[in-house]
């Protein structure tokens, strides 16, 4: 099944738009949450268990991490930091993000972390001043991104994979999302030439650029372990909008080589909160629930979960 989605992401570089389908967002449920007390909530992860990470910004405006566990919110600040940011989770409960303990320092100062256990733990892209860990797989490979003191040309997307380091040669990129195993990774980059954003995928040290349908800028923000892909998209408008990514996948017929002129197809679904001014997407997992973010009129940011409508099982077939 990889190898499938392996091949669609090779074949996206020249895949033309008419192939890609924009479907509605029907069948799908929304939840709006709000940590306690907090001015500003946004979801950023979601586990297989359903449990959600993200930040928030209190009273005091100032940002912290949290968890979203069995109905209850536990704040996660890294000891010490000014701010704390928290923006995956896997399903062993590692949670990965970035602390910034003081104002001033070159590119932010963002600095990386692992929470396992209760215990904090450095991520860091050993000769870089910021490393920004953004996903964490159920394998423990880490994704995101450093930078130097600037957060355009310096910037590359990293992966984090048995205690090794490895990065993307485009500039301005960042490593959102990856397969359980490391084998492809999604994100986002921008051409340093137009100053516009696109996502990509991914795969054997091959990228392949893909936006959404008559967008201005695209972002990949996480991918599950089905080749799933979510992020965000801004229309010709300038509103903000989350979408689905979802892979076709097909063995081919000849061997591993897929037959000359074979095209898979992809579809593209459009992650709206009903009502919102704005919508973002930033975390998927295996249940194909989506988290994020959301504005709604009055200005206000909320973390949202959305999943798949299911079908409640009648009397009978629960006898069958």
């Amino acid at each position: 099944m990889l190898r499938s989605i392996i091949w669609t992401v090779l074949a996206l570089a020249a895949l033309p738009f008419s192939t890609a389908v924009a479907q509605s967002q029907a069948g799908r449920t929304y939840i709006s949450f709000d940590v306690p007390g907090a001015t500003t909530t946004s979801a950023q992860g979601i586990n297989a268990e359903g449990a959600v990470v993200g930040t928030y910004i209190d009273s005091s405006s100032k940002q912290h991490g949290f968890l979203l566990l069995g109905g209850s919110f536990t704040t996660i600040d890294y000891p010490g930091a000014l701010t704390t940011a928290v923006r995956g989770i896997n399903s062993q409960g590692d949670v990965v993000g970035v602390h910034i303990d003081a104002t001033g320092l070159p590119g932010g100062g963002n600095r990386g972390f692992l929470l396992q256990q209760g215990v904090y733990k450095d991520v860091n892209y050993p000769g870089h001043m910021n490393t920004v860990p953004v996903k964490i797989t159920d394998q423990s490979v880490i994704v995101g991104c450093y930078h130097d003191a600037d957060s355009m040309g310096s910037m590359h997307g990293f992966m984090l994979r048995s205690g090794n380091f490895s990065d993307l040669s485009t500039q301005a990129s960042m490593n959102n999302g990856v397969l359980p195993d490391g084998s492809m990774s999604a994100g986002l980059y921008t051409d340093m030439m137009t100053n516009t954003q696109h996502a990509y995928l991914q795969a054997g040290g091959a990228l392949a650029a893909f936006d959404f349908p008559f967008s201005i800028a695209t972002s990949a923000w996480d991918m599950n372990p089905s080749g799933e892909v979510v992020g965000n998209y801004t229309d010709a408008a300038k509103k903000s909008h989350g979408f689905l990514l979802i892979p076709s996948v097909f063995e081919p017929a000849f061997g591993i080589t897929p037959e000359p002129g074979l095209v898979p197809s992809y579809s593209f679904v459009a992650i709206d909160y009903p009502g919102a001014a704005t919508t973002n997407a930033f975390g998927i997992n295996s249940r194909s629930d989506v988290v994020g973010s959301y504005v709604d009129t009055a200005g206000k940011t909320h973390g949202f979960l959305s999943s798949l409508a299911r079908r409640r099982r009648t009397a009978s077939e629960d006898q069958e």
